[in-house]
């Protein structure tokens, strides 16, 4: 038997397949503008190890931070260890990544930035679409 939602743990979330676009993450419950939607802790990697991951299907998983502070400085991208990393993009987002660093490592928060309804998906605009391979059409 073929599933086309599987749930997060508390069954806020759930993750289903998009045309054009992969797997998506989809509420399953409503969420104001302000609500975290999901919190991960994330893995840093240097400019060496991105020239690694770069070759691999990594590269459209994860994540670069807008601004560096001095504790992330030495990172170049993130792995995020959540359903954060199945956000598509959008030009037109209702959510973004919000960061904070933590005794424990960096942390990587997806948040509503517009109400949203349920069975919405969740989207945040990339902030590193230059990096990716030319051959990839980013839609909405």
């Amino acid at each position: 038997m073929m599933v086309d939602r599987v749930f997060d743990r508390s069954n806020a979330l759930y993750v289903k397949k998009v045309p054009r676009k992969g797997r998506g993450l989809f509420a399953n419950i409503p969420f104001k503008a302000g609500d975290i939607i999901d919190r991960s802790p994330t893995w840093g990697f240097d400019e060496r190890q991105e020239n690694l991951i770069d070759r691999t299907g990594i590269l459209e998983y994860y994540f670069v931070r807008g601004r560096k502070n001095s504790k992330s400085a030495t990172f170049t991208g993130y792995v995020v260890f959540g359903l954060g990393s199945l956000v598509n993009h959008s030009w037109n987002p209702n959510a973004e990544t919000v960061w904070s660093d933590e005794e424990s490592g960096a942390w990587a928060s997806i948040v509503a930035i517009k109400d949203i309804k349920v069975d919405e998906e969740i989207t945040q605009t990339y902030t590193n679409i230059p990096d990716y391979p030319k051959d990839i059409n980013f839609v909405d």
